[in-house]
């Protein structure tokens, strides 16, 4: 499914690939967030994902114009969840919307791990 924003000019259509690549890297750029997470179903186990696939820790679902936002995180050894959630969703929120032109419904956060930074 693709997003699509209205123009004087015509029809802008974003697909969600692009979107989940975009929300991905500000995700990482984000205090706290270590990295995506690769959750494998079969066996129950978490990786972290290397830059170039930071679109596999993250769902993106458009309805009616609208992004709802699934990440799956590793954060960062002692610091404190809520707030690192907090910053995340107003970054990803306003980059976003900026970036595509369309409102963010729902961004949910599932915190898969924690890595301690040297």
């Amino acid at each position: 499914m693709k997003g699509q924003v209205d123009t004087q000019y015509g029809k802008v259509l974003i697909d969600t690939d692009v979107i989940a690549i975009y929300a991905g890297s500000v995700a990482v750029e984000c205090f706290g967030i270590v990295g995506m997470a690769a959750v494998n179903m079969k066996d129950g186990l978490v990786r972290l994902l290397k830059r170039d696939y930071l679109n596999h820790g993250i769902n993106v679902t458009l309805n009616n114009n609208k992004i709802t936002l699934d990440f799956h995180v590793i954060v960062s050894y002692g610091v404190s969840i809520s707030t690192v959630s907090d910053n995340l969703i107003s970054t990803v929120k306003y980059r976003v919307e900026e970036f595509t032109g369309m409102e963010i419904e729902k961004i949910n956060i599932f915190v898969e791990g924690v890595r301690v930074i040297d």
